[in-house]
């Protein structure tokens, strides 16, 4: 048997792109912002982790502008050995001040971090238990660690506690939860994470790629939203969202920070983060320091948007209704509704997200919207009357 025989076989992309309503691959001919041309037209970009809208921002391009100059294009090699940029060190510093916990340790991508961290720290006897809905690169790391992954239903405390109950006090135990669901916008129940895991001997670690720069005090993501930064262990993020770069982090004590640099091998053996994208990671953190209204424009943003969609008849996810983060999730329900739904609204000047079976549970697709501190009212109006347009009067 030929092992591409599967490239060759009849594909759901394929049937898609005949049908016309394949929504992947749009090409970009602009900047990342509130408003982009997209494959020659305008569009209003509801679509974007750019939740501060940094990837514009004069001072920050200038930032990876100085140091493409200064340290040229790339570092040819991993932290370990040759790539590590006094710009490196400079990052991880501020990022562990800000995050207030004593050692940081960066990663070329967010996917990166997570298969980095959960590969290093859950060994042959440990388990890891994971939220059904967590981030796909949390489940890569638990299959590249030694550990046996255990997995409760989204959000249910109940059945957390039923899996910490039944194993051995001599392993040891890590949960793993987004902070904020990428896909639901929901925010992870922490304070009876954390207070399980007292109980039961466990460790505590926060995906919190779409919490930092939303969340908390000045931003500083979901721990700090619930008060309980002395209570999780590990923050692992992206540079990718809030601070408008690419690249992921781990954040935790100094001991557990080293032991990770010098047991994880997707961090040992990759090349480190370009010179570009660490500083202009380091200049989007220092100008969200300086501007702590700017996570708070972005929850007023997130809430306009709610109580917009809500007064035109769009259903919203109900877990997410309330949560101030700038993910809203639009309910579709059916896969073919959501990719006709996204390619309207794609044509008449919007881009959303369709999110549809296996990132989500089958019968739930949905539309993913997603929100930028630098949106204003007037724009978002504009982007919900089309959404609702097209959604409630023509699905009616």
């Amino acid at each position: 048997m030929d092992i591409f025989e599967k490239c060759y076989a009849p594909s759901l992309a394929g049937e898609l792109k005949e049908k016309g309503v394949y929504p992947y691959f749009h090409a970009l001919q602009s900047r990342q912002d509130v408003e982009v041309t997209m494959e020659g037209k305008r569009r209003i970009m509801l679509g974007s982790n750019n939740y501060l809208g940094l990837t514009i921002h004069p001072e920050i391009i200038e930032a990876g502008v100085k140091a493409l100059e200064k340290y040229g294009t790339g570092c040819s090699g991993s932290r370990f050995l040759n790539g590590t940029l006094e710009l490196h060190l400079e990052l991880e510093a501020e990022l562990a001040k800000f995050l207030r916990k004593d050692g940081v340790v960066t990663f070329g991508t967010g996917f990166q971090s997570n298969v980095g961290i959960i590969s290093a720290l859950v060994d042959r006897h440990d388990y890891v238990i994971c939220d059904k809905e967590n981030h796909a690169s949390i489940y890569a790391g638990c299959q590249m660690s030694y550990g046996k992954m255990l997995r409760y239903r989204h959000s249910d405390m109940a059945e957390l506690e039923r899996i910490l109950q039944k194993i051995d006090g001599k392993h040891g135990v890590l949960i793993v939860t987004d902070g904020v669901f990428s896909m639901g916008g929901d925010i992870a129940k922490l304070p009876e994470i954390c207070k399980l895991a007292r109980q039961y001997g466990a460790r505590v670690m926060v995906d919190d790629a779409h919490g930092l720069g939303v969340l908390g005090e000045g931003g500083r993501g979901t721990a700090s939203y619930f008060g309980l930064e002395d209570q999780v262990d590990v923050y692992m993020g992206t540079f990718s969202k809030s601070l408008a770069s690419l690249g992921g982090y781990m954040a935790a004590s100094a001991e557990v920070a080293e032991y990770v640099r010098h047991a994880s091998r997707p961090f040992i053996f990759s090349a480190s983060i370009p010179p570009a994208n660490c500083a202009t990671a380091l200049a989007a953190l220092r100008h969200l320091e300086a501007h702590p209204e700017l996570p708070e424009r972005l929850r007023e943003l997130s809430l306009y948007a709610r109580k917009g969609f809500t007064e035109r008849g769009v259903k919203i996810r109900e877990s997410a209704m309330e949560a101030p983060t700038p993910i809203i999730p639009l309910y579709t329900y059916e896969t073919y509704w959501t990719l006709q739904a996204a390619a309207e609204i794609y044509d008449r000047g919007v881009y959303v997200n369709p999110t549809l079976p296996p990132a989500t549970p089958e019968g739930e697709a949905l539309l993913r919207t997603s929100y930028m501190a630098t949106h204003t009212e007037a724009l978002l109006d504009e982007a919900m009357d089309i959404i609702s347009d097209v959604m409630v009067n023509h699905h009616a």
